[in-house]
């Protein structure tokens, strides 16, 4: 019976402890600092988890915690992210994870051949199978020039003043806003800034909804021979104009200023006020809309390949959309390596693994079982 470790009992976390504790195969230990996010992971899973508390920044016990299991999952926040991953591959522990790092994680990749590890990073849905789908659709044409990817994690009713709440880690809703951008054009990757070129699009269910550049790319900049890449995160119209003002004011600054004798630092001030507000409710219903666009050439015909996704709360477990969607792809990669039919050493991305058509048809069909459904769909295009 494979042992498995959960890092993070968050919302994400919680999920994919609950996921993976479903499977009589399964021995599941969550770990968190926080007693009250390990005492929600249990209760999502009817008690069939086992809990750690456990500073996930000490990076010591980190690695004294993972010793005895079999497989490890990462449910952190991006800070933490890249030196979990090198303490996880220093243990010679494979690895499933999901956090948002800012880090290039493929500078570790030697380390994990080296050591004999199976690490899959950006394992969520975007990044995550936004990656996946990309890397296939690359692998189903003969050449492809444009990949396009929008997606975005929204509350299902629309309120002033933010019209947004977080289907994850506020902070790193932040990061989102302020990390610069990565897009390929014309074969070399470009730096935007973060909420530019903003362009409105209309998706079935929901309306209109307002895109504009974010660093989601990552990966697929360099490991996919694409001229043409962007990803970009939707949202409401009108959210965005109100995070480039409070941009514009300073108030995603980390850097201290004085306010009456007082040191400050705006982006604490603004998260203390602004990131209860983004707080869902239990039960409030949230959504997961995602968009993979695909253009090029197949046996001499111009073709667009496009995958989408529009999923909500489940009511049955009370599971959000975002954390449903994110928790899920990494519980599925999780259970293939541990069993064994992921047995491939490496940092790697999901795009490097989309060559295994085998392995894309599962994890479409894993995720179909549990609700989550990608429409694919092909039309020709003119030449």
């Amino acid at each position: 019976m494979p042992h498995a470790i959960v890092l993070g009992a968050g919302m994400v976390g919680s999920v994919m402890s609950a996921d993976l504790s479903s499977d009589p195969a399964f021995e599941v230990t969550v770990a968190d600092a926080r007693p009250q996010s390990l005492e929600l992971a249990s209760r999502r899973s009817g008690g069939r988890v086992r809990t750690l508390q456990l500073d996930l920044s000490d990076t010591h016990a980190l690695a004294r915690a993972i010793a005895p299991f079999d497989i490890v999952l990462g449910a952190l926040a991006s800070h933490l992210g890249f030196q979990t991953l090198r303490t996880v591959i220093e243990a010679k522990k494979n690895y499933a994870d999901i956090s948002f790092m800012p880090e290039d994680a493929l500078e570790l990749d030697q380390l994990a051949k080296k050591n004999g590890v199976t690490a899959v990073v950006d394992c969520g849905v975007a990044p995550g199978m936004s990656n996946l789908l990309s890397g296939y659709a690359v692998s189903l044409l003969d050449s492809c020039d444009n990949i396009e990817i929008y997606v975005g994690g929204l509350p299902r009713e629309r309120c002033w003043p933010f019209q947004y709440k977080a289907g994850f880690a506020p902070a790193d809703v932040i990061e989102e806003y302020t990390r610069p951008v990565r897009i390929v054009e014309n074969g070399r990757t470009v730096i935007r800034q973060a909420l530019t070129e903003p362009e409105l699009l209309d998706f079935p269910g929901i309306g209109s909804l307002e895109a504009v550049n974010t660093d989601g790319l990552r990966s697929l900049a360099a490991t996919l021979p694409v001229p043409s890449m962007k990803e970009k995160t939707l949202r409401y119209p009108g959210h965005y104009e109100l995070m480039r003002v409070l941009r514009a004011i300073g108030l995603f600054s980390k850097e201290p200023v004085d306010v009456n004798g007082v040191c400050v630092r705006p982006l604490d001030l603004l998260s203390t006020l602004m990131f209860p507000m983004w707080t869902y409710q239990p039960g409030e219903p949230d959504l997961t809309v995602m968009r993979v666009l695909a253009d090029g050439t197949r046996d001499g015909r111009r073709l667009r390949l496009a995958w989408d996704l529009l999923d909500q709360l489940d009511p049955a477990t009370g599971f959000t959309s975002m954390s449903r969607t994110t928790a899920f792809p990494c519980a599925i990669m999780a259970r293939r390596i541990a069993s064994g039919r992921l047995a491939r050493p490496g940092v790697l991305p999901p795009e490097r693994l989309a060559d295994d058509h085998a392995l894309v048809a599962d994890v479409l069909d894993q995720l179909d079982r549990r609700g989550v459904r990608f429409l694919h769909s092909e039309r020709e295009l003119p030449r």
